[in-house]
């Protein structure tokens, strides 16, 4: 039997907890080689990514992809550059009207191979205030001692 290999390089769980998402989309990024080799080794943090349209071109700033020390040691290698996304017009213009007219902001959520490229899942998003991410704290620990509740009850 073949085994499952996951497909997701990555995911940005800090940007479902800080914004709030409303609309996404899937881009491709342009990658030199010793990045794809580290995406496989799976040294990418997206923490703090974020999406800038600029003269009709996608850029995703802030992803740090780390040379692998063993592979890349012949080339200066930069981890923080921009990376091109590759986004059709129509999705290019529908991002660029929401950051500059409603005040959003575009963010990568994941990062994925789907079959030998690599994707990136991006999402309009909207910051949430301290006061919304309480509540969504205390909503989390009231369901998992209603669980635990329900767990004891049974036995």
């Amino acid at each position: 039997m073949s085994q499952q290999v996951s497909k997701t390089i990555i995911t940005n769980k800090k940007a479902k907890f800080d914004y709030e998402l409303t609309e996404t989309f899937e881009a491709g990024l342009v990658l030199e080689g010793w990045e794809v080799k580290s995406l496989r080794e799976g040294q990418v943090s997206l923490r703090e990514s974020f999406v800038v349209i600029k003269d009709f071109e996608g850029w995703l700033h802030n992803v740090n992809i780390s040379p692998l020390i063993s592979k890349s040691t012949h080339y200066k290698s930069t981890p923080t550059r921009m990376r091109k996304l590759l986004l059709n017009t129509n999705e290019i213009k529908k991002i660029k009207v929401h950051i500059e007219q409603k005040g959003l902001t575009c963010v990568c959520l994941s990062m994925y191979w789907k079959r030998h490229l690599v994707k990136c899942q991006l999402a309009l998003a909207r910051g949430k205030s301290n006061l919304d991410k309480r509540r969504v704290l205390k909503e989390r620990a009231w369901n998992i001692d209603k669980q635990r509740l329900l767990k004891s009850h049974k036995q």
